[in-house]
């Protein structure tokens, strides 16, 4: 089996287990929306602190392993040639996108999430032409539609995750039609 249809027959699987326990559990006060869609009301102060520091170790782990991680994602044999230990390497790459996941998580929802990750470096994709540039202008982009989707919301009470991957989409065919 493929480790991509792998991941995502788990991520369904569990998903969908975690719906249906939540819906048939009596005397549970869960609003299983915001788990799936997100929600800025579920995020406490603790939560902003905890993601700060998290975002924190995310960005000095990639700097720190930033050439290792660049050779291991162009052509992991040659990295592996060189002497780049390749299973350590996509292990702290796992761990810093699982950090990013479950950091976003409260805020985007279980199904929005990968957007935070998708989109911005799709976009990013269209204009940039380098490894580092995609990488740095993907983190701008980020934060751009992110600072945009939480005003959007707040401004016209919509879902803030889906605000934020609408900003996202949005931001992506724009740099899309850039590149035509």
């Amino acid at each position: 089996m493929q480790p991509d249809a792998a991941i995502a027959m788990v991520s369904a699987g569990a998903l969908a287990l975690g719906t249906f326990v939540i819906s048939i559990t009596k005397g549970v006060n869960t609003d299983i929306n915001n788990y799936l869609f997100g929600s800025i009301l579920s995020i406490s102060e603790s939560d902003l602190i905890l993601a700060v520091v998290f975002s924190l170790v995310v960005i000095l782990l990639f700097l720190f392993c930033y050439n290792k991680i660049f050779a291991l994602t162009f052509d992991e044999d040659f990295a592996r040639a060189v002497g780049i230990k390749t299973d350590f390497y996509n292990i702290v790459f796992a761990v810093l996108c699982s950090i990013v996941v479950v950091l976003g998580m409260r805020l985007m929802g279980a199904l929005l999430i990968s957007s935070l990750i998708i989109f911005p470096t799709m976009s990013a994709m269209q204009v940039a032409k380098t490894f580092k540039k995609v990488v740095i202008l993907s983190t701008v982009i980020s934060l751009i539609c992110f600072v945009i989707g939480m005003i959007v919301s707040y401004n016209f009470a919509t879902p803030t995750g889906s605000t934020i991957v609408l900003v996202n989409v949005l931001i992506f065919l724009f740099c899309r039609f850039l590149r035509v």
